[in-house]
Order: C-alpha cells, then structure tokens, then sequence
C-alpha cells in the first residue's frame, strides 16, 4: 500500500467530512455522550465545511492535509495560526484524525510529521493542539511525538437537539526547533 500525504482541496470535503465522523465515533465513544455522536451527519456536515472553505482557508498558513492510502482517504489533519488569544505566536493542530481501521500503521504520524513540517516552514516556532480529557490513546500519541500538556485546559460547549454537554480539553505543545524524540 502507498501512503501519500498531501494538500487537501475543496473537493475533498466529503472525504475529510467522512474521516472526521468515523474517527470520532470510535475515538470518543464513551468520553461524550452518545447522542453527539449519533447526531453527526455527513451530508450537513460536508456542506457546512464547503460554505466555510474559503473563510477557514484564508490565512496563507491555513490548510487542511489528507492522508490516502493507495488513493483511498484514511486521516485527515487541519493547522493553520493560533486561535487562542493566550498563543497567539504559535502555530496550531486544529485537527488530526485516522480512521479507525488504520490505527497504528502510521497515517497519523505522517500527518502529524507533515502538519509540523508545515507549520515550521511557515515560520512558526512552537505549536499547540486540545486533546480531549480521557483520550489516553491519543495523549499517548501526541506524548510520543514530544507534545507535552502545559496545564491549559479548555472547556467546550456542546449544544446538540437542545441539551448541552460539557467537554473538557487538555492542551499539548510542542516546540518545532526540536527534533522529533526517537
């Protein structure tokens, strides 16, 4: 199989609308509540991404990264400048999913090697991403790859068919001037 990594185009909302969805529901099935995910719609979805696509694509430094194995989607990243007014220097991982079929065999690391690469060239010397309280799987990741939680957290509001769920994030930082830990 060939992994390629590359810059994803408008073309590619369902696809990217897709990794989210299945990712989420795998990765986050049993730290949110069930009917987040169950709500999750791709057709609305992928059109609410393509109204948006100019607006999140906006900043030169903003993009979105597909992952493809034999040209088939399989991990999807976003990154781009900071959004957190604390950061505002950093560069972020706004996203980064695999699908949950290609766990372990390196779709994230190559997105996430590549998302660094990016971010660096684009001048950032340090950057940061949320991971969600109770994902050890994905700390575990992002922790060997040298992204370390600064004690940040952040909590998120989700409003779905009326009732509200809390979630809270942790933040991971890494400074890209270092190589990536072996």
């Amino acid at each position: 199989m060939t992994l390629t990594v590359r810059i994803a185009t408008r073309d590619d909302a369902a696809s990217i609308t897709r990794v989210r969805i299945d990712t989420w529901r795998a990765a986050y099935a049993g730290l949110m509540a069930q009917e987040i995910l169950d709500a999750m719609d791709a057709e609305r979805e992928t059109e609410r991404r393509l109204a948006r696509w100019d607006e999140m694509h906006g900043e030169l430094q903003a993009c979105d990264l597909l992952a493809e194995l034999d040209g088939v989607a399989a991990g999807w990243a976003s990154i781009g400048p900071s959004i957190d007014s604390d950061r505002p220097r950093d560069g972020q991982v706004y996203a980064i999913y695999a699908r949950p079929e290609h766990w372990s065999r390196g779709i994230g690391h190559a997105l996430l090697v590549t998302a660094e690469q990016r971010l660096r060239s684009s001048g950032f010397r340090k950057a940061h991403l949320w991971v969600l309280d109770g994902n050890a799987r994905a700390a575990a990741f992002y922790e060997r790859h040298g992204w370390r939680e600064d004690g940040a957290t952040m909590t998120d509001e989700r409003r779905i068919a009326g009732t509200g769920h809390t979630l809270l994030e942790r933040r991971r930082i890494r400074d890209l001037r270092e190589p990536l830990p072996t």
